[in-house]
């Protein structure tokens, strides 16, 4: 360790070379394996720790799509102006105008992705590069950007028999992020087709509608899914199996009972009928990275299963007998994600969808088709994203989520959103609304089970509980609560069970005496 120390100095100078690393990394070869982290991962690790501030990610993603579009400052301006985005815009610009001209000059005589494909268009529009090429092929045509289009549209107009044929699926587009412009191939015929007989958007559209991967109760179900969107392009889909079970299923977890759930899931998936000679692959998906889980704790726990995790965006292409889906939760950065562009990427960005979530549509309909033959969705029973309340609310889906949540689970006659049961500590129950801080409805359970909520069929019937039908009086006062038997200064009445959001009451009920006899 010393002698390693003491080979492993770096010096001042070094740096002022510009050659610190390169310097450390020669000293340290001879002693250990260098084994450098790809960018992206140091980006990310970067990016959690905080050190890359929300407008210097907006400066990165801005830059990219500036280079990729060919625009200039002054389009940027022109956008800014006629569509009255104000002094934040001109700020924005006045910035990004600077960070691109020192940019460009540290590049100097080198070029990055977006120059080397500006570059290449430039030289097939000029003619200073001849294309020998008459059929090209586009692989993933999906997350084509303007910029890779301007190169395909130089390469064909070169010669008048050029063919291209192009390979994608619309539905599986997420990448809009990186400049990716769905909006280029739902138009195919429009930029890329021929003219015959006088017409022009002339092409063909091959339906290759065979997965080899999912069995039906997915594959179906994620196509309707998907198709929501009216604009997303209509296809046939063949599934690779048949199954009469359930396939998808709904996880409900809770804060503290996320670890447990998981465990709960894996172990169901380790009882599953094997189809293999070989352990079950599960897959864990999640849309942020950082909801990673122990997969050292869960592989230890659960040796049976080949467990795996990526984010959904980096699993496109992969597969795996069992995916679990994480965090499909309503909140910020919950699936789908409720973070919004900056109105500033606007200026340089694809035009954005008219559909609600229609690319974070998308990414689940990526997630959903990674399964052969299962799809378990983890989301909070408290707060499930609106993907799982509408896989819920539509038997089409034949989706199958927890009995006991499901038969616990009832209707808020306060706000009409649902009421949870929560498990007491060492007593009964309770329930409170899912809309905890709109609403904040709160229930006891059942005062002779501790379980079961008591329910009215009617207006004034009385109120029996759901799990062990004992009878209870409801409140004359709201909808939901009923009487139970309270003390105040004047005695013993019967208050709503709900107070004090209720102050319904009523007397109670003397016992009648016979009359004696002398």
């Amino acid at each position: 360790m010393d002698q390693l120390d003491g080979a492993a100095q770096t010096y001042s100078w070094e740096r002022e070379e510009g050659r610190l690393l390169e310097a450390l990394a020669e000293k340290v070869a001879p002693y250990v394996t260098i084994r450098p982290m790809p960018e992206i991962e140091i980006y990310d690790q970067v990016t959690q720790l905080g050190v890359v501030d929300n407008f210097t990610s907006l400066i990165a993603t801005f830059l990219r799509h500036f280079k990729n579009g060919g625009y200039r400052i002054e389009d940027c301006e022109t956008r800014a102006t006629g569509a009255k985005m104000g002094k934040r815009a001109e700020a924005f610009l006045k910035i990004f105008g600077a960070v691109y001209r020192e940019y460009q000059a540290r590049l100097g005589d080198r070029i990055d992705f977006e120059d080397m494909v500006n570059q290449a268009t430039a030289l097939v529009e000029t003619g200073k590069y001849d294309s020998p090429f008459r059929h090209i092929l586009v692989d993933e045509f999906q997350d084509i950007s303007t910029g890779r289009a301007k190169l395909i549209k130089a390469l064909k107009t070169q010669h008048a028999d050029d063919r291209i044929f192009a390979v994608g699926d619309d539905w599986q587009s997420i990448y809009r992020f990186a400049g990716s412009d769905i909006h280029i191939m739902r138009n195919f015929g429009t930029a890329f087709g021929g003219t015959y007989a006088d017409e022009t958007g002339v092409h063909r559209t091959v339906d290759l509608g065979r997965t080899f991967r999912s069995v039906d109760k997915i594959a179906l179900a994620a196509r309707r899914f998907v198709l929501c969107n009216p604009a997303q392009i209509t296809k046939t889909v063949v599934p690779a199996g048949e199954t009469d079970q359930p396939a998808i299923r709904i996880a409900w977890t809770r804060r503290e009972t996320g670890a447990q759930v998981m465990d709960e899931t894996l172990s169901a998936i380790l009882n599953e009928p094997m189809r293999h000679d070989r352990k079950p692959t599960v897959l864990l998906l999640g849309r942020y990275r950082f909801i990673e889980p122990d997969l050292r704790d869960l592989r230890r726990r659960h040796p049976g299963l080949e467990i795996n995790f990526k984010t959904i965006h980096a699993s496109k292409g992969l597969e795996a007998d069992h995916v679990i889906i994480l965090g499909a939760d309503n909140a910020r950065m919950g699936f789908p994600s409720m973070i919004v562009d900056d109105p500033l990427l606007g200026l340089i960005s694809p035009e954005a969808e008219p559909f609600a979530n229609a690319e974070e549509r998308r990414v689940m309909y990526v997630a959903m088709t990674r399964a052969r033959s299962t799809v378990t969705i983890m989301a909070s029973e408290a707060r499930p994203s609106t993907f799982v309340t509408e896989l819920l609310n539509n038997p089409a889906y034949d989706v199958a989520s927890p009995r006991e949540a499901q038969e616990r689970t009832h209707t808020c006659q306060q706000c009409g959103g649902r009421l949870l049961y929560m498990p007491g500590q060492d007593g009964p129950g309770w329930y409170r609304c899912e809309h905890v801080k709109l609403c904040g409805n709160r229930m006891s359970a059942c005062p002779s089970c501790g379980v079961g909520l008591p329910l009215r069929q009617a207006e004034g019937a009385e109120q029996t509980c759901s799990e062990c039908g004992a009878v209870q009086t409801p409140c004359p006062s709201c909808a939901d609560g009923w009487l139970v038997e309270r003390h105040g200064k004047y005695g013993a009445f019967m208050g709503c069970v709900r107070f004090p959001d209720c102050s319904g009451k009523a007397k109670t009920k003397k016992k009648s005496r016979k009359r004696q006899s002398a």
